[in-house]
């Protein structure tokens, strides 16, 4: 495999680097040492940071576009038997007399803006209990506390989604 093949999937191993190459806001230098553990033999730091900035030009920009989705708030979400939000691995979640808040998102949502929901509730310190997206409904459940601050992120972030 050649230096330019191996520095190429080590970004590849590390979404965040690659989403940084494509939006153009990293320093190749930096970046280099990140990926240098992950590059056979002694390469020489500045060679993969020639071929991380290489790697960027051949990269799509990153462009945004906004998701028609509509948010709602269900309160009181917490384990349930039937009637579920959101049901992953034997576990359900629904309206129940809990203390977290399910924040569902219907429409234009697809795994690419759960990532992007998922990335600005992290963002904004809101902890997030569950999530899920399928068939046109995205699900992320959060403590009661946090609802207003995660209304915010969720309504940003489908403002904003990454395409491509």
């Amino acid at each position: 495999m050649t230096l330019a093949a191996e520095t190429r999937a080590a970004v590849r191993a590390r979404p965040f680097l690659y989403d940084a190459l494509r939006a153009g806001v990293l320093t190749h230098r930096r970046a280099a040492d990140l990926v240098l553990d992950d590059v056979s033999g002694d390469p020489d730091p500045d060679t993969v940071a020639t071929a991380l900035r290489r790697f960027a030009d051949d990269l799509p920009p990153v462009e945004r576009a906004a998701r028609r989705a509509t948010v709602r708030l269900r309160r009181g979400v917490g384990p349930v038997d039937t009637d579920p939000l959101l049901a992953v691995g034997g576990v359900s979640l629904g309206e129940a007399d809990d203390d977290q808040t399910a924040l569902l998102a219907t429409g234009d949502v697809d795994p690419r803006a759960l990532e992007t929901v998922l990335g600005r509730l992290r963002m904004a310190g809101v902890g997030v209990g569950a999530a899920g997206v399928a068939d046109g409904a995205l699900v992320v459940v959060v403590a009661d506390d946090d609802r207003t601050a995660a209304l915010r992120a969720v309504e940003a972030a489908l403002d904003a989604v990454p395409t491509g």
